[in-house]
């Protein structure tokens, strides 16, 4: 089989890369460049950091479970036998970025780093580019109006 007839997204990026990238990135940045304080007190803050972490894993988890339960691999560069539209994927096409983004600003409150809440949209940015527009490019490729129909009602992010 050639690279030209691997069923599959060619995403050539691992999207948690680009989500650990932006934590470290932000914290470089307020650690040794500029740092930009978060004023909340610290309850106010571990509460919201610990809501948007839970909430973040939770749609992850339910997310993989789905994929998990219709024997998929959750890896976008493999194939995709089904388009998965119940769960949370009736909310966001993309509930495991959806999640990480959570995630990264849970770890940016957490740590006190307004640069790495700061990044969340720029990674959101850098996943469209390096995943999403090929995952959905593959996906109108193979599933053609069903995806179409799918993607026209339900949210790319929330």
């Amino acid at each position: 089989m050639t690279a030209g007839d691997r069923d599959g997204a060619s995403v050539r990026i691992p999207p948690p890369i680009v989500y650990l990238a932006g934590v470290i990135a932000g914290g470089l940045v307020d650690r040794y460049l500029f740092s930009v304080p978060l004023d909340l007190s610290r309850g106010v803050r571990f509460g919201a950091a610990a809501a948007a972490t839970a909430i973040g894993i939770g749609v992850m988890a339910a997310a993989i479970g789905l994929f998990r339960r219709t024997g998929q691999d959750p890896k976008p560069w493999e194939s995709t036998p089904e388009i998965i539209s119940t769960g949370v994927y009736r909310f966001t096409r993309n509930p495991m970025y959806a999640g990480m983004a959570l995630l990264q600003a849970g770890i940016g409150l957490a740590l006190a780093s307004a640069w790495i809440i700061a990044l969340v949209p720029v990674v959101l940015a850098v996943v469209y580019a390096t995943a999403v527009r090929h995952e959905e490019a593959y996906l109108e490729e193979k599933f053609g109006a069903a995806y179409l129909s799918y993607k026209s009602s339900v949210r790319r992010w929330i």
